[in-house]
């Protein structure tokens, strides 16, 4: 497991936006945020999107979606390195980290402004209250960029994609969204700009993630036909639920993985994804088994797991 980082990227980076690697039949990623450690539901993500690329002898990347800088936890980035070695995951290449890729973003956004395609925009959450659909406030101001958030303009058409498991997901993107934030006031790089771009740089080609990413994948797929990005494959896991009826997440508390468990929290992993049972064993001995087995048509075609998890 090869991890990259510091200075010595820029050179790197640069090439990799004139060049972006070429996509293969299948290349798939893991992509965690370190506001957190990982915990069951990070892991029935990972074990999905190995064993869906491995099984169709695709490639399988990992990127630590860290550009919220100051949400990182501390020792959480080190507790998502430790779970892929301990859990027997191998990537094919080295982990990337997006806080060393901040350049990258900024001449994409860069690009975005050249094409009239983007704003500055003076809102701030008080401002805009409770409504969650933006209102064109700052679109035709003019604004200078600087010490402003970054909205991207949204047509009125409608995305649709066809989801593996979830089926065919649509949204009017300009009446149930509006024009969504690229790069905060404070200069944070958002979620939906970086996804897009280093899913474009990776040569990424299927994303399996869990389903409460589901209603970000219509602004993604917009912002990359912008950007001429291919489009991509998705697939969207149901959701492991404490048992509070909550989504397992940092937010709600949820355990983090023993690494000394590993074992057997992989094989409640695969169960809980309905995919044949696999030999309680070395992780990745268990995972090769799971690998071979791995068929997507037995996974619950819901948002949600029944069950609780912790």
């Amino acid at each position: 497991m090869t991890v990259i980082g510091g200075a010595a990227k820029a050179s790197l980076m640069l090439e990799q936006q004139r060049n972006p690697v070429s996509p293969q039949h299948y290349s798939g990623r893991f992509a965690p945020s370190p506001t957190g450690p990982l915990h069951f539901g990070s892991l029935l993500t990972a074990v999905a999107s190995y064993c869906d690329a491995r099984s169709q002898q695709g490639r399988w990347l990992v990127r630590i979606e860290d550009t919220d800088i100051p949400r990182i936890y501390p020792g959480s980035q080190s507790h998502i390195l430790a779970c892929i070695k301990a859990f027997g995951f191998e990537p094919d290449g080295e982990i990337i980290f997006q806080k060393d890729r901040l350049d990258i973003y900024e001449q994409v956004l860069e690009q975005l402004k050249a094409k009239d395609l983007v704003y500055a925009c003076q809102c701030t959450r008080k401002m805009l209250g409770s409504n969650h659909i933006y209102q064109d406030t700052c679109r035709n101001l003019h604004l200078p960029f600087a010490h402003q958030a970054i909205r991207l303009k949204v047509d009125e058409v409608e995305i649709c994609f066809e989801d593996r498991l979830q089926g065919r997901h649509c949204s009017q993107l300009k009446t149930e969204l509006g024009d969504f934030v690229l790069k905060r006031r404070d200069g944070i790089i958002n979620y939906q700009l970086a996804v897009v771009v280093d899913d474009y740089l990776q040569g990424i080609t299927h994303v399996v993630r869990g389903a409460d990413l589901l209603d970000n994948t219509e602004r993604q797929i917009y912002l990359g036909a912008l950007l001429g990005y291919p489009e991509l494959v998705y697939m969207h896991l149901p959701l492991a639920m404490n048992d509070q009826g909550q989504k397992l997440s940092k937010q709600n508390l949820a355990q983090a993985l023993d690494l000394q468990q590993a074992p057997t929290l992989l094989q409640q992993a695969i169960h809980a994804l309905q995919q044949p049972a696999v030999d309680l064993d070395e992780p990745k001995h268990m995972l090769a088994q799971a690998i071979a087995q791995w068929d997507v048509s037995l996974i619950p075609r819901q948002i949600e797991l029944q069950g609780h998890y912790l």
